[in-house]
């Protein structure tokens, strides 16, 4: 059975996320493949570094209502060393651009961004986060 604190969503996010990842990387379709590494590629340090990156990441994420990705560059943006008030920010703009359908999002954002504050669990690593 499932608990509803953010520490298990965390741990079942991160679990399920690297396990479906390694099943379907098992699968010898190149075009999978691909699109994983130039997802993992685009996250590399550059002109941006990972951490700006990672915050554009989870602002496309909000606006695009995806809850795994939003979990996911949360995490990346928590790992990679960016504040409360960073990512509130961050979550402002997704709020602009998107609107009030980003609501529900922005609260569960703020739920796991408070379970990784808390160190419940190590914040995701790696990509891909498809």
């Amino acid at each position: 059975m499932s608990s509803d604190t953010g520490e298990d969503r965390i741990g079942e996010f991160d679990a399920f996320r690297k396990r479906m990842n390694d099943r379907i990387l098992a699968e010898p379709n190149q075009v999978v493949r691909r699109f994983f590494a130039l997802d993992t590629q685009t996250y590399q340090p550059g002109a941006l570094d990972r951490k700006t990156k990672e915050l554009l990441g989870l602002v496309a994420s909000m606006v695009l209502r995806c809850d795994d990705c939003i979990s996911y560059h949360v995490g990346q943006c928590h790992a990679a060393g960016a504040s409360r008030e960073e990512l509130f920010e961050t979550f402002s703009v997704a709020l602009v651009v998107g609107g009030s359908i980003v609501i529900p999002h922005l609260r569960r954002a703020v739920d796991f961004l408070d379970a990784l504050e808390r160190g419940a669990a190590a914040a995701p690593d790696g990509h891909p986060h498809v």
